[in-house]
């Protein structure tokens, strides 16, 4: 039974695996080091920006047409919303379509189990007037208590490309890297996974070569809408990045969460570093360390991840994760994981990955394969 309830618990970390979409992490390495250059979100996922589905195409995809020397209208092509199929119709709305079956298999010790499941069925959506966002999503999300229709973002404000903006809503707040998995160490363990988004109020300043943002809430969303939630306590997060160079960044965090009824009072603190040493090759590093009242040991969390571009639309990553300290109730975790992405059209996406991880503190191992098919339309 025992056996049974763990793998049940890695499945319920595995169900969101991937991301909506890839971001800031990986294209590092083409000198994109903001979210907002392709997405609509300033923590970025989800929504595409008009550039951002163009770039998906002639630059992203190894089908992908190279840039002309007349770019289209951004509501035509096999880059827009319907492959065009509404042409410039839609106005200011911008809509993208998420879908994601996947393919998981694992194995606990004795214990197996392969699956097939629909990670992801979202429509999602933004009206975009000069700097001015009104931004939503819903669909269909996979749970580890099932399928629910659901809308887990959903937020308003302003968004200049210089000086200070603002949203309120739901959403997930600014902290560190948000690598592509949501399972990584560095999300996980500070909960900042795919249904961990607050309701709060964000404050940002932008200039050429840095982003600030700020922001406080009343906690998660669902611990406020979900009476079975029990994570309702007051949350704070800062986030400073600086980008030394095109292909260089460096990110500083902090998050703070308040007392709730299943969660002591706790916060964590980190750096991050992104730098490309050889063209088509991103390297980031992220350290943090989790402090909790009550526990005097802090926790420690280290994620690299090093992606490669071996040609056009095929990359390649890898990433050893640790997680130590926090007490002995805490186990210190081991992981590696290994994945490919191929591009081969625009906005298809095929994520292949492998998981190890290692339980020192129970000399465990778990085995995880994950094959995906993300659509974006």
């Amino acid at each position: 039974m025992k056996t049974v309830r763990v793998a049940a618990a890695i499945l319920a970390c595995v169900l969101g695996a991937a991301s909506t979409a890839w971001g800031e992490p990986t294209f590092l390495a083409k000198q994109y080091v903001r979210c907002t250059t392709c997405h609509v979100s300033p923590t970025g996922g989800g929504l595409l920006t008009a550039y951002g589905r163009s770039l998906s195409h002639h630059e992203l995809s190894t089908t992908g047409e190279p840039v002309p020397s007349h770019e289209p209208e951004s509501g035509r092509g096999e880059q827009a919303f319907m492959y065009g199929l509404l042409g410039d119709r839609l106005g200011p709305v911008q809509l993208g379509i998420h879908l994601r079956p996947s393919r998981l298999h694992y194995d606990f010790g004795a214990f197996t189990m392969d699956r097939n499941l629909l990670m992801t069925a979202d429509v999602i959506g933004a009206v975009d007037v000069n700097d001015w966002t009104l931004y939503g999503q819903v669909g269909r999300q996979a749970r580890s208590t099932g399928a629910e229709f659901d809308s887990y973002e959903y937020w308003g404000g302003r968004q200049p490309d210089q000086g200070v903006g603002f949203r309120v809503g739901r959403f997930l707040p600014a902290y560190g890297i948000r690598f592509a998995d949501h399972t990584s160490f560095n999300r996980e363990h500070l909960g900042l996974t795919q249904f961990d988004q607050v309701y709060g109020v964000e404050v940002s300043h932008t200039t050429d070569r840095s982003l600030t943002q700020v922001s406080v809430g009343p906690g998660y969303a669902d611990g406020l809408l979900r009476d079975d939630d029990g994570r309702e306590g007051f949350t704070a997060t800062g986030r400073f990045q600086v980008d030394l160079s095109p292909t260089t960044a460096f990110v500083a965090s902090g998050l703070f969460r308040g007392e709730s009824d299943d969660q002591a009072r706790h916060g964590a603190g980190g750096v991050a570093f992104g730098f490309v040493p050889v063209p088509k090759l991103t390297v980031w590093t992220q350290l943090d360390t989790r402090f909790q009242a009550g526990v005097d040991d802090p926790a420690y969390v280290i994620v690299n991840e090093t992606s490669y571009e071996v040609y056009r639309g095929i990359w390649l990553k890898v990433s050893p994760q640790a997680r130590t300290g926090g007490g002995d109730s805490t186990p210190d975790l081991l992981r590696l994981m290994l994945g490919a992405v191929l591009l081969p059209r625009t906005h298809w996406n095929v994520n292949l990955s492998y998981y190890r991880d290692r339980n020192r503190t129970s000399e465990t191992t778990t085995q995880i394969l994950l094959a995906q098919l993300h659509l974006y339309l």
